[in-house]
């Protein structure tokens, strides 16, 4: 009997969603490294371009392995429609490229990744595109924010690097309102612990780098939604300017959707007791962690998510202090990746967000004494113990 995948669940989803067999009958997935391809006759060209025979034309504008990871994810997070970039950036970027034009505005949480934030204070504007930056966490702020050209909002939720959370259902309905279009950057929560387009977003975007791949291998991005805006806002500018993902890459992320259940729930598990830990011992001036009821959206992420993620974020004081904990690490490295199996600290203000200014760190928050900790899979009590003695040489 023929199943539906949409009826199954999500952990058969990742394991079996979007399969193509070749003739061959593979229970791995297939890895076509092709750029191009043939076709019958000339006529067949033509009809392929066309688009009135279907079909793959060149890899910059699909691949049968690409499309295998594409239509898993998409099943994954219950989108219409999933295009794959080069990388989480790629996407971020395209994502916003392909909604506005010169002369239109753009709302966005000033809680962004300091690349993220670069795109829109720094590159959309020198193509007539105005940015506004608000209190994610605060509706009135981004109803305050609209105008009459707004036609994006940006958010990540949870927020790199400080984990504030946004209430998507909120400002998805104000989007809508004002005839805008919501982007939720759902990297730190995962497909497994948010849905975004289930509370009202638009497009949903990944770095596929962090979690869904997962162990450290390979760059990739992902963009979802409707398949109706997904064609006209993003069909063109995918085909045309090239951001296409490697079939290789695609195939090591079909792997690792595979096992992304597993993994990030542990990791989850992990970063409770990384966590309690932290909160233990009196170097740590604050801990932030969307799986404490000390959360300042503690009420919003019960919710708004399943699980709390894997990224706990905590205050030092100063840089020497943060400075000192990360280099008396024994096991966690210091990496300014996240999402991967193997746990990593970093000191945002020096890596990830260096590139925004110190107004505009302060802006959210962001201090010198901060770092940022993706909690991977060792085992819980060896981290704990890592952690508490390197807080013992600070």
């Amino acid at each position: 009997m023929t199943q539906d995948p949409k009826d199954w669940r999500p952990q058969t989803r990742m394991v079996r969603g979007g399969m193509a067999r070749s003739p061959y009958g593979e229970i791995s997935e297939a890895l076509y490294l092709t750029q191009s391809f043939a076709y019958d006759s000339a006529a067949a060209a033509d009809r392929r371009f066309s688009g009135e025979d279907p079909g793959f034309i060149y890899q910059r504008f699909g691949n049968p392995t690409t499309q295998m990871f594409e239509d898993r994810l998409a099943l994954l997070e219950g989108a219409e429609m999933c295009r794959a970039t080069a990388s989480g950036m790629s996407a971020v970027h395209v994502a916003l490229q392909g909604l506005v034009r010169a002369g239109d505005h753009v709302v966005a949480g000033r809680a962004l990744f300091g690349s993220c934030r670069w795109i829109l204070s720094q590159w959309m504007p020198r193509f007539g595109v105005d940015v506004t930056f608000v209190d994610a966490t605060d509706p009135a702020a981004w109803a305050d924010a609209i105008r009459p050209n707004t036609r994006a909002f940006l958010v990540e939720s949870p927020a790199n690097p400080l984990l504030e959370v946004t209430p998507i259902a909120e400002v998805a309905a104000l989007a809508r309102q004002a005839g805008a279009r919501l982007v939720v950057d759902n990297v730190f929560a995962t497909p497994v612990f948010q849905k975004p387009l289930e509370l009202g977003a638009d497009i949903v975007v990944y770095s596929a780098t962090k979690h869904i791949d997962g162990q450290g291998r390979v760059l990739g991005g992902a963009i979802l939604g409707g398949a109706e805006l997904m064609g006209e806002a993003y069909r063109d500018i995918l085909r045309h300017t090239g951001p296409a993902l490697s079939p290789f890459n695609s195939w090591v992320l079909l792997k690792g959707l595979e096992t992304l259940d597993l993994r990030v729930r542990r990791q989850a598990d992990n970063a409770v007791r990384v966590t309690e830990a932290l909160c233990s011992h009196t170097a740590v001036r604050r801990t932030v962690f969307p799986g404490r009821p000390d959360h300042p959206q503690a009420n919003l992420i019960a919710r708004q998510m399943t699980g709390p993620g894997n990224v706990v974020a905590f205050d030092l004081g100063t840089r020497e202090r943060a400075w000192a904990f990360l280099d008396a690490l024994g096991i966690v490295d210091i990496s300014n990746n996240l999402g991967d199996a193997k746990s990593m600290a970093t000191h945002p203000s020096t890596t990830t967000h260096r590139s925004m200014s110190e107004s505009e760190r302060l802006e959210i928050g962001l201090t010198e004494g901060w770092v940022r900790m993706s909690v991977g899979l060792e085992d819980a009590e060896d981290l704990a113990e890592d952690v508490l003695q390197a807080l013992d040489k600070v």
